[in-house]
């Protein structure tokens, strides 16, 4: 099968590969560009967790202060599992569901004395830091990162995909669909996908493409890429 993959290339390397060694075509369009965003020092003695909704939010926190015991709450794996990269010991992963994360933070958070810190990207899918803080927690939240819109697509790339499309592709976020969405309609190509079978990660991120005709839209967690390929 033809696979295309949206997220940045550090975070799309391992299932590129992967996927290859299947014996499958790759294709790679980073749909989104993370930089980096520059905030204030942070008291470290003022919390007693630290939430990280993403990896990029884990790869651009400036973790040497903090005490690697202190409880970390993950929205997945992939985000646990570059938290304790970093040196972090005390991770949960929520299985990359933001309502689960909230739950196990309510049943597990223990240090009510101290704030949470909630380390996330400037857009976020869900207002977790206010529906925690309606619960009766403290949160403070910090932006240490931005995405944006990939705009400057490889002409010879398109040229090359609309010869031969892809059986999947995989769409992380809704920010990412609104990029797939503005590169589809502004090089013509809406009509293209019929035969392409959508894989997004929640109703809200596929909602976004519905416009387009795809041959079939699954929704799927973190973690169930390769699970998917076997339901085509």
């Amino acid at each position: 099968m033809h696979i295309l993959l949206t997220r940045p290339l550090e975070d799309s390397s391992e299932m590129i590969f992967k996927f290859k060694s299947l014996g499958h075509q790759v294709s790679h369009l980073p749909l989104l560009y993370i930089e980096k965003v520059n905030y204030k020092e942070i008291n470290t003695s003022e919390y007693g967790g630290i939430i990280f909704t993403s990896a990029n939010a884990v790869k651009f926190f400036h973790s040497e202060k903090f005490d690697k015991n202190i409880n970390c709450y993950c929205v997945g794996d992939v985000t646990e599992k570059r938290a304790r990269s970093e040196g972090f010991q005390n991770t949960i992963s929520a299985e990359g569901n933001v309502s689960n994360l909230k739950e196990i933070i309510l049943q597990n958070y223990e240090a009510k004395d101290k704030f949470l810190l909630y380390v996330s990207g400037e857009i976020i899918s869900s207002d977790l830091n206010n529906q925690l803080t309606n619960e009766g927690l403290r949160v403070k939240r910090i932006i240490n990162y931005r995405s944006s819109h990939n705009k400057k697509i490889d002409e010879n790339f398109l040229k090359e995909l609309q010869l031969n499309m892809p059986d999947i592709v995989y769409v992380y976020s809704q920010n990412s669909a609104s990029s797939l969405l503005n590169i589809i309609k502004v090089n013509k190509l809406e009509d293209l996908w019929m035969n392409t079978n959508l894989m997004c990660l929640g109703e809200k991120t596929s909602a976004i493409l519905n416009e387009i005709k795809w041959k079939k839209i699954f929704l799927f967690n973190p973690g169930e890429e390769e699970f998917l390929l076997y339901k085509i």
